[in-house]
């Protein structure tokens, strides 16, 4: 019997009794008023009426109620039905693949992103199992776990592995929920995915990335590290040695600065590709950074077959590169430290082969060398006083001394040259040759040059105001302090804080560093000039001047340098180029100024080629301002 029967039934009893009831109170009130017979027929006839009444009333409302519950019944359902429409359209156009199973993990029903995700269409996957799509990486414990997790929370989400209908094994990430019915009994499983191929794709990529160079392919700083690392393990481990190789090609910056960085990335990438078929298999090959490419060659037990393998990297590299129509030529130098004589950790063997790199770039570029533990001393003694004399700018500890240029024509000291020296509160005048190439290679030297000019220029004020007849004061300026645009904004502001007289001011350029931008370098030459100071062409000779530009460029002064003066008067090769430069130069209007002379005969040698001055420690060593001899 069904709900609606059963309360029917209840509802028609309840109004028998009702009625019943109606009537014995009601026969019983009209006998308590009245014995009359007409009285009392008169009184059933009224109360038959009264309870018609009452009953129409009863049905009336009852009624009512009945179609206003029947109503909203109507709205519930319509409602319902729009929310199950609403439902079914998120189920099946989500991008997510729904899956539900019955109580039994039978498949009763898939969505459209199921099928587009699976390759399986509905009409083959319901009434199976969803073991039908496993790929087989998951053991039983894993399927257990999820079942214990669904037993106890209702629900389990994480990562999975399933195969495709094309065989094809792709990851999910999953939630599973347990649905039950109204009495609490379990009655549907539901399984939302999502295919996160790409997710795990981008994640691959990174990790590579992380990993390698994005230019070249080859494994970066970081991985080549971490391999170096275990290859060091390893060969502790069987007692065998290693080789690390440190490779950076030399003058790689001229390539960019002259063709562009699009021309030096492609250079770079065909340096990579030629270094992997050089090496071959075995060796690991990484581009640590900029122009820099380190190996790291295991089984390498003695130091001639680490010497052979940069030989043959060190040739090969300086075979052509053609591509786009340029045929570039590039050289290659190579530090290599080994494992276990050299260092025992990466890191320390890395540090090692760099010590060595440097040493082959000082010894001509273009070939190897060895690291041996007076590099690791030399370097380490670089950056204890490359951090001093960091110090010593900013305490004052530098001083500045002067070498007097005489005229060789009467003897007469005509003026000086400025020159930098670091007197250390412990280890007394550092030499300007130990510091001077550190201060270089940091960038101080532009911040030293910059001082000294100041300082000498005060200096030459105060000469000048003791009526000292000196006709200049000479200071070198390095190709960092030239290499600033605004230089010549930077002499005015000292001649003008000064109060030095321009045309006591000489500025030496050395070569070098006037030809590495030579159209730069002219045009800040002329800027100098109009200062009205002179410019001196410092080490002439030892560069690779362009006689045409030297021709354009407003210089007063040629300075032969000390290299050349050493062999006079007899050495031939000397004797040739000083003439020339001295003929050069008078052939141009310019002075000739010779720097190193030590002997007497050096200078009578001079003096007979028309060179009209000179300076070294014949004349006189360099002194402070104070000890410099007038007489």
């Amino acid at each position: 019997m069904s709900v609606s029967v059963r309360d029917a039934l209840r509802m028609a009893a309840l109004y028998v009794v009702f009625s019943i009831l109606w009537l014995v109170l009601s026969e019983g009130v009209l006998r308590t008023m009245s014995d009359d017979p007409l009285a009392l027929t008169v009184g059933r006839q009224i109360n038959v009426v009264i309870w018609v009444l009452v009953s129409a009333l009863l049905i009336f409302v009852t009624r009512a109620r009945l179609l206003n519950f029947i109503g909203i019944g109507a709205r519930l359902r319509r409602d319902d039905r729009e929310r199950l429409r609403m439902a079914a359209a998120v189920f099946d156009s989500t991008l997510e693949g729904v899956l539900v199973t019955d109580r039994r993990g039978l498949i009763v029903h898939v969505n459209r992103a199921f099928m587009r995700i699976t390759g399986y269409q509905q009409e083959e996957v319901l009434g199976q199992r969803p073991s039908k799509f496993k790929s087989g990486r998951h053991g039983v414990p894993f399927y257990q776990q999820i079942y214990a997790t669904l037993a106890e929370k209702g629900e389990w989400s994480g990562e999975i592995w399933n195969r495709r209908k094309s065989g094809e094994i792709y990851p999910q990430w999953q939630t599973i929920c347990a649905i039950s019915d109204d009495n609490g009994e379990l009655s549907h499983y539901v399984a939302v995915f999502s295919d996160i191929s790409a997710i795990k794709h981008s994640e691959q990529e990174l990790a590579y990335l992380a990993h390698h160079d994005p230019l070249t392919g080859l494994p970066n700083r970081l991985l080549f590290n971490d391999r170096a690392e275990q290859a060091l393990a390893a060969a502790q481990a069987n007692k065998r040695g290693c080789a690390l190789l440190l490779l950076d090609l030399d003058h790689f910056q001229s390539i960019n600065d002259g063709l562009g960085h699009t021309i030096g990335d492609q250079l770079l990438k065909l340096v990579g590709e030629r270094l992997r078929e050089v090496l071959g298999s075995g060796v690991t090959l990484a581009r640590l950074g900029g122009d820099e490419f380190g190996v790291l060659a295991e089984n390498c037990q003695q130091v001639g077959q680490a010497g052979k393998l940069a030989q043959l990297i060190i040739e090969r590299m300086r075979e052509p590169f053609d591509f786009d129509g340029h045929r570039l030529f590039i050289s290659a130098s190579v530090g290599i430290s080994l494992f276990p004589s050299d260092a025992l950790s990466a890191e320390q063997l890395l540090r090692n082969a760099d010590s060595a790199l440097f040493k082959a770039k000082g010894n001509g570029r273009a070939c190897y060398a060895l690291y041996t533990e007076e590099l690791t001393a030399h370097a380490q003694h670089r950056v204890e006083t490359a951090g001093e004399l960091r110090q010593a700018l900013a305490q004052d500890e530098l001083r500045v001394f002067y070498q007097p240029v005489h005229d060789l024509f009467t003897g007469k000291m005509v003026g000086v040259e400025a020159l930098a020296r670091w007197q250390h509160p412990q280890r007394g005048l550092v030499p300007p040759g130990e510091f001077i190439p550190i201060a270089e290679r940091t960038g101080l030297i532009a911040e030293i040059d910059a001082w000294v000019l100041r300082q000498a220029c005060r200096q030459m004020v105060h000469w000048q105001g003791e009526g000292r007849g000196l006709a200049f004061v000479a200071v070198n300026i390095s190709s960092r302090l030239f290499g600033q645009h605004e230089l010549y904004r930077q002499v005015a502001e000292v001649l003008h804080e000064t109060g030095l007289d321009p045309a006591l001011l000489e500025l030496e350029v050395t070569e070098s560093a006037v030809m590495e931008d030579p159209e730069v370098a002219l045009e800040q030459l002329h800027r100098l000039r109009e200062l009205g100071l002179n410019l001196a062409i410092d080490d002439f000779g030892t560069g690779y001047s362009s006689l045409l530009r030297l021709k354009r460029m407003p210089v007063q002064k040629l300075k032969i340098d000390q290299g050349f003066v050493a062999g006079l008067p007899q050495d031939d090769d000397d004797i040739a180029i000083v003439r020339v430069i001295i003929a050069l130069a008078r052939s141009m209007g310019m002075q000739v100024h010779a720097e190193g002379i030590e002997q007497a005969e050096q200078a009578q040698f001079l003096l007979a080629q028309q060179c009209q001055l000179g300076q070294g420690y014949w004349f006189g060593r360099p002194v402070p301002a104070g000890a410099l001899n007038w007489g």
